[in-house]
């Protein structure tokens, strides 16, 4: 079945870091074209422990959806979101809108959880830190976006931030985590945000910060997805709760929502369609 030679490369590079991300960023459809965002793409596809996969056009990330250019809505308008979660703060969606009615207009509900509270002034200055405090102090704010994901009839489902990195992608990672994707994998996924916003290109820094009113403080070094962070966030995540599902739990999710996301989020063979597949049989419903 078409797919099948990049699920294979997928499991073979299992312990090479290099090979599997060349695997989940080259796979077709991966990368989602959008007009007026610079880091959309789908988690499609990627391993679950038992041989099951993350399905097509479940779970999408993104930048913010503030400059949305012509051929925009009809891209989305064929995902069929039923949510689109905002993980920015009141004052970034205040000053970066994103378009409230169109979404609604797609069937698509809008719903905000601040990952980092509301005064990104006080959090520290370095990135390690930044995630560290998320995993210790943010817990509570975790936990609402995953419920959010796992709510009946929440998927499919938009993930986005200012970049569609950070807040993104912890939220993401955690989801990806808690439904049994390995570390790599999700390491590999969020460390792709690095070719999408390559910050030796500096239209890319312009427009996060002009989504996020950072300013100079947004420097090349915060648009970083190093892969190892995101596993040594994971790992600290474990720590609190002795898993992934155990820090969730801790933290407000119910085990019957995890359920409840990993029955919406995976199917049960590798033989799974790729993501051109899955977009055409989008277009054609």
């Amino acid at each position: 079945m078409a797919g099948s030679p990049r699920w294979d490369l997928l499991q073979a590079n299992a312990g090479d870091m290099a090979g599997v991300l060349q695997a989940v960023g080259t796979t077709r459809g991966r990368r989602i074209h959008v007009p007026g965002t610079l880091n959309f793409r789908d988690v499609g596809g990627y391993p679950v422990a038992g041989g099951a996969f993350i399905g097509w056009r479940k779970l999408l990330r993104s930048d913010g959806l503030h400059r949305l250019g012509p051929g925009a809505a009809e891209a989305l308008a064929a995902l069929k979101l039923r949510t689109v979660l905002d993980l920015r703060t009141s004052a970034e969606a205040q000053f970066a809108p994103s378009p409230l009615e169109e979404l609604a207009g797609l069937g698509a509900v809008t719903m905000h959880v601040s990952l980092l509270g509301e005064d990104l002034d006080a959090l520290p200055a370095e990135l390690g830190a930044i995630y560290d405090y998320v995993v210790d102090q943010r817990g509570a704010s975790i936990a609402a976006a995953i419920r959010t994901l796992a709510r009946a009839s929440g998927l499919p489902a938009l993930v986005h931030c200012a970049a569609g990195k950070d807040r993104t992608g912890i939220v993401v990672a955690f989801a990806l985590a808690a439904v049994g994707v390995p570390d790599q994998v999700v390491a590999a996924d969020y460390a792709l945000s690095s070719l999408y916003l390559d910050p030796v290109h500096t239209p890319t820094i312009a427009q996060v910060r002009e989504g996020t009113g950072l300013g100079d403080r947004l420097t090349a070094a915060l648009l970083a997805s190093p892969p190892e962070l995101i596993k040594r966030t994971l790992e600290r995540a474990r720590r609190h709760g002795g898993s992934i599902e155990g820090y969730l739990t801790g933290h407000g999710v119910p085990g019957a929502e995890l359920a409840a996301l990993r029955s919406a989020l995976v199917q049960g063979s590798t033989e799974g369609e790729d993501g051109d597949e899955a977009q055409d049989a989008d277009v054609a419903r």
